[in-house]
């Protein structure tokens, strides 16, 4: 059993840590500000997705997915990657991580949904070397989004109601001296997960609480919490940063090959990883188990769908989307449709929403809207206003 340590009186902080329990599932701690809205913002009564597409030089465009306008929003230093929370685009670039804001969001209320439309805007960067790991929360105007930059092994929790009002905030700056680390944002403080230490630090970044995790990879927020994947399986966080619980949820015996990133559709329970070349795992965090699924095509990333019928949403090495069930069937694969963007050594980017995904493919200066519960269908080739070196969706 993982051992949580805390390193201030009990009366100041209770951390709890529970075995193998079901977390209960609550939505998303609302701020002060309520239900997602900002100064300048429209609520809207549907959700507003749109593409974002940067280029090699870093241009930056946007495609709206409802009405197919297209947009040119200024320039950016050349992009290396790109991940998103659903309502940022988080561009990795030799100076650090510069923040896009696709100016369009949804805010989770339990039962329903909140929609907001703002301007769109380049919100500037945050520094650090080398390549950012970022970790967005449950809600992009309340919390914190975690940075880890490997190259100078700083961890950053970014303070998300600053980012809504137009400004890089940060809550707290911490060097680590790891190579390799996460910052997995809880409720208003984050867990700092490294090779040399697993710690849960407050919004002003005081280290409260100490865990056990063994060569920690890969966090994401889930519908239930936060997680942080360890060596023996992950470490699952919810409540308040004061009265945090923690849950282990340990590999079956026998486990295949451990799970290194999740990646899953915003704000779902169950998120899916890769297990080696031939495999995946589902982590179910409201049940607080693990499936493992081996397959008979060579993976290079996973999405969980995380609707009734369990899709998983996978790209082969061949540049296939195939798509499978919970327990490995595959229900459908499509043509090879990135093949030269990967053989070129391209960057491809794939994300999943309610209905599609979308999959960017450089080569050919194109994203691939696929209908993945109709037979992996292509819906629409989607020419972005600038060549997707990198691309995502937005307004999620």
């Amino acid at each position: 059993m993982k051992r949580l340590t805390p390193l201030i009186a009990p009366a100041a902080l209770a951390l709890v840590l529970t075995g193998c329990a079901t977390a209960a599932e609550e939505p998303p701690q609302e701020t002060e500000s309520g239900h997602g809205s900002v100064a300048g913002a429209e609520q809207v009564a549907e959700a507003q997705p749109q593409l974002v597409s940067i280029d090699e030089t870093g241009d930056v465009g946007l495609h709206d997915l409802l009405t197919d306008e297209t947009t040119q929003l200024g320039q950016i230093a050349a992009p290396e990657a790109l991940a998103s929370d659903g309502r940022y685009a988080f561009a990795t670039t030799a100076d650090g991580l510069t923040i896009v804001d696709g100016g369009r969001w949804s805010w989770d209320h339990g039962d329903h949904f909140h929609y907001y439309r703002a301007e769109p805007a380049l919100l500037g960067t945050v520094p650090g070397a080398g390549s950012a790991a970022v970790t967005g929360a449950p809600l992009a105007t309340a919390g914190g989004t975690g940075v880890f930059f490997s190259g100078s092994g700083e961890a950053v929790l970014l303070d998300n109601e600053a980012l809504g009002d137009g400004e890089l905030a940060e809550s707290f700056r911490i060097a680590t001296g790891a190579a390799d680390g996460v910052v997995a944002p809880v409720d208003t403080g984050a867990i700092v997960a490294t090779t040399d230490e697993t710690s849960v630090y407050d919004a002003a970044g005081e280290r409260i609480g100490e865990l056990e995790c063994e060569a920690p990879s890969g966090a994401i927020t889930t519908r239930v919490g936060t997680v942080v994947g360890c060596a023996d399986g992950a470490i699952l966080a919810t409540g308040r940063i004061d009265a945090l619980e923690i849950e282990q949820i340990p590999y079956p015996d026998g486990a295949a090959e451990r799970a290194m990133e999740f990646d899953g559709r915003k704000n779902r329970p169950t998120v899916a990883a890769l297990s080696g070349d031939n495999g995946f795992w589902l982590l179910d965090t409201r049940a607080g188990a693990w499936t493992h699924a081996s397959v008979d095509a060579a993976l290079v990333e996973v999405v969980a769908a995380d609707d009734a019928d369990g899709h998983v949403v996978a790209l082969d090495t061949d540049g296939r989307v195939r798509v499978y069930d919970s327990e490995g069937t595959e229900l459908s694969v499509s043509e090879p449709l990135v093949a030269e963007s990967l053989r070129s050594g391209g960057v491809v980017d794939l994300v999943v929403d309610t209905q599609r995904a979308y999959l960017s493919d450089p080569a050919d200066g194109v994203v691939h809207e696929i209908d993945y519960a109709d037979g992996a269908r292509i819906a629409r080739e989607l020419t972005t206003p600038t060549t997707p070196f990198v691309a995502t969706e937005l307004g999620r």
